[in-house]
C-alpha cells in the first residue's frame, strides 16, 4: 500500500512537470524558443514537441496507455540528454537524468490503479 501512494506522487509529479513544460513548449515561450533554439529547432518543432510531451502526461494517468505515456516522456527525456551532449554540455545532461530514471522507477512500479 505504501508503495501504491509513493507510485501515485512519483506519477504525479512526473504528469505535472510534463504538463507544465509540454504547455510552455505548446505556447512557444521565449524560454523554450531559446533553448530549442540552441539545436536548430523551428517554432513549429518546439511546439510539436510541447505537444507531444502533453499527450506523454496525459497518457501516465491511465493504466491501459501508462506504459506508452511513460516511453513517449522517456523518449522525449532521451532526446533532451542527447541534445545536450551534442553541445558537450555535461551539466544539462546531468539535470535530465533524474526525470528520465523517475519514468523508468514509475514503470517499474506499475500504475497504483491496475488490476493485477
Amino acid at each position: 500500500m505504501v508503495i501504491k501512494i509513493i507510485n501515485t506522487v512519483l506519477i504525479l509529479f512526473a504528469v505535472g512537470m510534463g504538463i507544465k513544460h509540454g504547455w510552455n513548449m505548446l505556447m512557444a515561450k521565449p524560454e523554450m524558443l531559446t533553448m530549442f533554439g540552441k539545436w536548430h529547432f523551428s517554432k513549429n518543432g518546439v511546439v510539436l514537441n510541447g505537444a507531444v510531451t502533453l499527450l506523454a502526461a496525459v497518457l501516465i494517468l491511465f493504466p491501459k496507455t501508462f506504459v506508452a505515456g511513460n516511453f513517449l516522456m522517456a523518449t522525449g527525456i532521451l532526446m533532451l540528454i542527447c541534445l545536450q551532449l551534442s553541445l558537450s554540455d555535461l551539466k544539462g545532461a546531468a539535470i535530465e537524468l533524474p526525470f528520465l530514471l523517475l519514468n523508468l522507477i514509475i514503470v517499474y512500479l506499475q500504475h497504483p490503479l491496475k488490476m493485477t
